[in-house]
């Protein structure tokens, strides 16, 4: 497997259904960055007025870098499948930097998390990125089927996209299982 392409998100994430905020792998780049998309349901929003909460666009946008991209890449590391890493590792958040939010997304809205790597060492990552509200009929897998790191340094997107918020060193860390059983 050369990228998160085609992968199925319950696979690489280790949350369950319910906290699972990720539908689609749209790019990936190991070591650079990913694009990948949600569509919060009447779940996501029951008792929020129909809004999909800030906490959870930083849950999702996490889910999508740090969960995502760490787990691809410590599976290639340690030449094993993510079920494999599940029996040993935890994530956890384990800083979040500065936040800000320009909008807001409602129940049906699809979004795209839009991630840059900043750093990987020790099964841990950082990544700054941005969440855009995306037009309704915009086919994400053909719109970044070209796209590039280019692209991604510059946040280079069409007009079909609405910026939500911008985030800054969302950190996390595959935790040893062990660590939570004493």
């Amino acid at each position: 497997m050369e990228n998160l392409i085609g992968a199925l998100p319950k696979d690489f994430l280790l949350h369950g259904d319910t906290k699972r905020l990720l539908d689609n792998y749209h790019w990936h780049e190991p070591k650079i960055g990913i694009a990948a998309s949600y569509t919060p349901t009447a779940f996501d929003v029951n008792d929020h007025f129909g809004v999909f909460r800030g906490v959870d666009q930083i849950e999702a946008f996490a889910q999508a870098t740090i969960v995502s991209c760490a787990t691809f890449l410590e599976c290639e590391k340690q030449k094993c499948t993510p079920e494999d890493l599940k029996t040993n590792f935890i994530p956890a958040f384990i800083s979040i930097g500065n936040v800000y939010f320009h909008n807001y997304i409602q129940e049906g809205d699809t979004f795209l998390s839009l991630g840059k790597i900043k750093f990987y060492k020790f099964r841990q990552m950082v990544a700054d990125g941005r969440i855009y509200k995306v037009s309704k009929d915009l086919d994400l897998d053909l719109y970044f089927s070209d796209f590039s790191e280019t692209k991604l340094d510059n946040y280079e997107l069409s007009e079909d996209f609405t910026l939500v918020a911008e985030l800054f060193d969302i950190t996390g860390r595959a935790l040893k299982k062990e660590a939570f059983k004493q």
